[in-house]
């Protein structure tokens, strides 16, 4: 009899789908930073930054940013996380500079290779997103390129600001505002000496 229900119970838990069984949950630390930009919310791994959000509420920007990370176990960070929020937003009062903290990029193939690309653009340097594409050797993904930039989740540290339509507007699809952007990138030429410029391919 023993071995009869030993049996069906081997059978029911081999039939459980994998997300029945026990796992422990990713822990991702967040802290709260102020900018001249709005109030900022950066979260980390173990590896590093893996989501820079902006907003006035900081119970909106958590439930944003456990929307983003559904399996993750959210956690108030301690003295390292709260520093990281103040790099961050040290950067965006100077972003000319490089902002040194490790970043855990997550994102299919396509949508990294995009931002790598990204992260090569040079402070106050304005490109399009057919450019970007021509970057990555996919000259036809255009709108595939706006989406992965769309998607950023690391807004500011992967510079997807610095990337605008054909037309030199900027996507309304970015995960944040569009005056904040321009503030951004007029900071960095600033920065820079430079004036507005696009590159040619």
């Amino acid at each position: 009899m023993r071995t009869s229900e030993s049996n069906q119970d081997f059978r029911a838990r081999r039939n459980l789908a994998p997300w029945h069984y026990t796992r422990r949950k990713e822990e991702i630390q967040h802290a709260m930073a102020k900018s001249s930009l709005g109030p900022i919310l950066v979260a980390s791994s173990t590896k590093g930054l893996v989501s820079i959000l902006f907003g006035n509420d900081r119970e909106q920007l958590i439930a944003a940013l456990q929307r983003r990370f559904p399996q993750a176990q959210l956690v108030v960070g301690g003295s390292k996380a709260k520093h990281r929020a103040a790099q961050v937003a040290l950067f965006m009062e100077k972003p000319g500079r490089r902002l040194r903290l490790p970043l855990d990029i997550r994102g299919t193939e396509f949508q990294k290779k995009v931002w790598n690309a990204v992260l090569t653009i040079p402070a106050g340097q304005v490109i399009t997103y057919a450019e970007v594409a021509h970057k990555i050797g996919a000259p036809k993904a255009v709108r595939a390129v706006g989406n992965a930039c769309s998607m950023n989740k690391l807004s500011v540290a992967i510079p997807c600001h610095r990337v605008v339509r054909g037309n030199g507007s900027r996507s309304e699809k970015c995960p944040w505002g569009t005056g904040q952007r321009g503030i951004l990138i007029e900071r960095e030429m600033s920065a820079g000496g430079s004036s507005p410029r696009k590159t040619r391919t």
